[in-house]
């Protein structure tokens, strides 16, 4: 028996698409240059690692299954909580990436904005660690619980219907069997 939320799922397939399009595209807009001397530093090899994660992502094709049930409601509802899941995880998995590339992006401006211009010396010691403390920090706070709880939050706020959400485990599941 049909339950009368496809259109809320189709909906929310969009809304979770969108959200995805949007953190692939804030991701590229991360990308810093490094001088030679700086290529190996920390946070260049994160945000190096973060843009390359990125474009394994948008290259892992949506796998969609066969539908048999043409205008079958039930069919269309598994279908769609199907979609939701998938796009769900690749969300998931571009927002961990941005929040890593982001860490990476303040760390890089911190270090340009203590050098300017500068090579490292001893007076620039003190600054260069405290951004390189807080590049770890950010970087240890940003678990799995806290990317879905904190895309949860920004769903919550902006409103949007999220009974057919899946919880973390369905996505770590998800992402583990492609």
């Amino acid at each position: 028996m049909s339950d009368g939320l496809n259109q809320a799922r189709a909906m929310r397939v969009a809304e979770i698409i969108n959200d995805y399009r949007t953190l692939l595209l804030h991701i590229s807009q991360q990308s810093v240059e490094p001088s030679q001397e700086e290529y190996w530093e920390e946070g260049f090899v994160v945000l190096r690692e973060s843009l390359a994660s990125a474009q394994s992502l948008m290259s892992a094709n949506y796998q969609p299954c066969p539908v048999t049930g043409q205008g079958n409601v039930e069919t269309e509802k598994a279908e769609l909580q199907r979609v939701i899941l998938d796009s769900s995880a690749r969300r998931f998995q571009a927002h961990k990436i941005y929040l890593r590339a982001a860490a990476a992006r303040r760390w890089a401006m911190a270090r340009a904005n203590t050098l300017r211009g500068q090579s490292p010396t001893a007076q620039h010691t003190t600054a260069l660690k405290n951004a390189a403390n807080a590049l770890y920090q950010d970087l240890a706070r940003f678990t799995d619980d806290y990317a879905v709880s904190d895309l949860r939050a920004a769903d919550v706020r902006a409103g949007h219907w999220l009974d057919d959400d899946p919880s973390l485990e369905a996505i770590r599941r998800w992402v583990g069997g492609r």
